[in-house]
């Protein structure tokens, strides 16, 4: 007696159900899993940019084109923490300087909202009461530094051993087509990894030049550092966008005393983030993330709410990982095509046919 095949209703209903659980046991696994991603995200970026180096400089040994990048990989992240420190202390000087004017405006908004309403820093700092929270902040700084001690060491030994990955894949897929099904899938994810990188970065480049310039002009303090935050801030999707542009114009509503200023700084930011993201944005990213916008908003809640920041800094790469992934299999390929933007979540055209393996998946 042959056992009837499952109806495609209770298929979905186990990939759901193991959807759930996936995502369970994420959040459950999220201080081992975090760092591990992290290091597979920065080897991505460090292979990239060998290729680019190597594309560049034929002659240049594959090995010292890798070190060169990760020479150079180091060097950024060094220069970066430098900024942030050499402005730090300048930065928390300038905020104490301005305390008066932010007292004022405290006071302009206290008045509004009814008399039980602090009425300057001072106050609102003894009801919050700063010493309760310094046992957490000292250890999400002792976390942050544990994590970024393991994501150095993973990535050391994700670089080391990428040369083992081809033996791997040889003995893990016995026949040609399915080495080569494999290694399609692999592209597919490192290419859209890489395209997603560079257009972040080359658009957070043109945002943060703009935005310089623009606070510059209206002669906001610290214009470098907000700058260098813009351009960090970039690459979380959405919420990194809202963060660039409510701070600075805050701290020129600080700076200044004034709404002015405010209002022509959040202004000038906003229209360098519009004309970037619906004019400059679209035309290089085309249809390379093939990604519904909905989606972007929806894994960055979906990562953020596991892994906190980290998942939103890879909430997009992860789903466009996972997209690929489900899109192998018969039984999850709906949940990619709800992913994509195209309903092609593969890239295979319209009419396109499928291999035997996915097929038969």
């Amino acid at each position: 007696m042959t056992t009837p095949p499952p109806s495609a209703t209770a298929r979905n209903a186990l990939v759901v159900i193991a959807v759930v659980v996936t995502g369970a046991a994420l959040h459950w696994m999220g201080a081992i899993i975090t760092p591990l991603l992290l290091a597979i995200f920065l080897a991505v970026m460090v292979d990239g940019f060998s290729r680019v180096i190597l594309a560049r400089v034929p002659m240049l040994p594959p090995l010292a084109a890798m070190l060169v990048a990760i020479i150079v990989s180091i060097v950024l992240v060094i220069l970066s923490a430098i900024v942030v420190a050499a402005n730090a202390e300048s930065f928390i000087a300038t905020l104490a300087a301005d305390q008066p004017r932010l007292n004022t405006l405290i006071a302009g908004v206290a008045a509004r909202l009814g008399p039980h309403t602090p009425q300057s820093l001072s106050q609102i700092l003894s009801r919050l009461d700063p010493m309760q929270y310094a046992a957490s902040v000292a250890s999400a700084l002792q976390n942050f530094g544990s994590a970024a001690v393991l994501v150095l060491i993973y990535l050391g030994f994700l670089i080391a051993s990428r040369r083992a990955f081809e033996r791997k894949t040889v003995r893990l897929f016995a026949s040609r087509e399915a080495r080569h099904e494999a290694l399609n899938v692999f592209l597919h994810i490192r290419n859209a990894v890489e395209r997603y990188l560079w257009i972040q970065t080359v658009t957070g480049l043109v945002i943060a030049a703009g935005s310089f310039v623009v606070m510059t002009m209206v002669g906001l303090e610290h214009a470098f550092f907000w700058a260098f935050l813009v351009f960090i801030l970039n690459y979380v999707p959405i919420l990194g966008a809202v963060a660039a542009i409510a701070l600075p114009a805050l701290f020129a509503l600080i700076q200044f005393g004034e709404w002015t200023h405010a209002l022509t700084v959040l202004g000038g930011l906003f229209a360098i983030a519009f004309i970037v993201g619906n004019i400059v944005l679209p035309r290089m990213q085309g249809n390379s993330l093939n990604m519904d916008p909905l989606i972007v908003m929806l894994s960055l809640a979906f990562w953020g709410t596991i892994w906190g920041l980290p998942g939103m800094f890879l909430s997009t790469p992860l789903t466009v990982l996972s997209m690929v992934i489900l899109a192998q299999f018969a039984g999850s390929r709906w949940i990619a095509i709800l992913l994509s933007g195209d309903g092609d979540p593969l890239g295979l055209g319209v009419g396109a046919e499928r291999s035997p393996e996915q097929a038969t998946a």
